[in-house]
């Protein structure tokens, strides 16, 4: 299986860093990456804005489907489903983990605020693609 850094995700992605993704833990079992809150993410309410959420979740479901396809090839999010449970108006915590390896991974990401609380449940079909090397 193979294996990855945080700068190869920022590499890979540079949107992850921008966003402001940190990865505290990454295995094929699952990953778990932190964004802090920042009012500049923030929306009506000083809630972190969905799209950030769902980026947050996208990053981390590509990383946790990456790390469970072949080696040379890179995740793309053919389905996302959100579903949005309460704002997050503090610093969130994905936890992604596989729930279906194969062609298509299935991979399902809760975003928790710092208090444990669910704030979105996030399901995404991923298909890895072969990356073309130069």
């Amino acid at each position: 299986m193979p294996t990855l850094a945080a700068e190869d995700v920022y590499a890979l992605a540079p949107y992850a860093k921008t966003l402001g993704v940190v990865f505290d833990e990454m295995t094929a079992e699952g990953v778990r990456a932190s964004l802090a809150h920042d009012l500049s993410l923030s929306t009506v309410g000083g809630g972190l804005h969905g799209g950030a959420l769902m980026g947050l979740a996208d990053v981390s479901g590509a990383v946790c489907a990456a790390l469970n396809g072949p080696a040379g090839a890179a995740p793309a999010t053919v389905e996302s489903t959100t579903h949005f449970l309460r704002p997050a108006r503090t610093d969130v915590i994905a936890t992604a983990r596989p729930l279906r390896v194969g062609r298509n991974t299935v991979i399902e990401v809760d975003v928790r605020d710092a208090e444990g609380e669910l704030c979105a449940r996030v399901t995404q079909v991923v298909t890895s693609v072969r990356t073309k090397t130069p």
